[in-house]
């Protein structure tokens, strides 16, 4: 019987939790859309030569740092199960609209 109580809590509760691949693709783009908004406008002050050496330097970075952090981001999107948030990222174009996407968020 206890095995069964805790068999129906478990399948309840991951009937609870977000998309995992949404979640994955939200975070992805979310991070890339303002990771580059900000780094874009970086790369743009430094003289023409050094730009294309800082831009695959800086592309190296965030590609570690994301591949490092994604899984932790994506358990707590699924975790918040916040559908409408998730679809909201993936649809973001820019980085402006992914942060007003991230302010859907209920603050408390």
């Amino acid at each position: 019987m206890r095995f069964a109580c805790v068999l129906v809590l478990c399948l309840g509760a991951m009937a609870c939790k977000g998309d995992r691949e949404k979640c994955e693709q939200a975070a992805r783009n979310y991070a890339t859309l303002t990771y580059w908004d900000r780094t874009n406008g970086e790369i743009a002050q430094l003289p023409a030569d050094k730009r294309e050496g800082v831009r695959k330097k800086k592309l190296s970075e965030f590609t570690n740092e994301l591949e490092s952090k994604i899984d932790t981001v994506v358990s707590q999107c699924q975790s918040a199960n916040n559908e409408e948030q998730v679809d909201c990222m993936i649809a973001a174009k820019t980085a402006k609209a992914a942060i007003e996407c991230a302010d859907l968020v209920p603050k408390q």
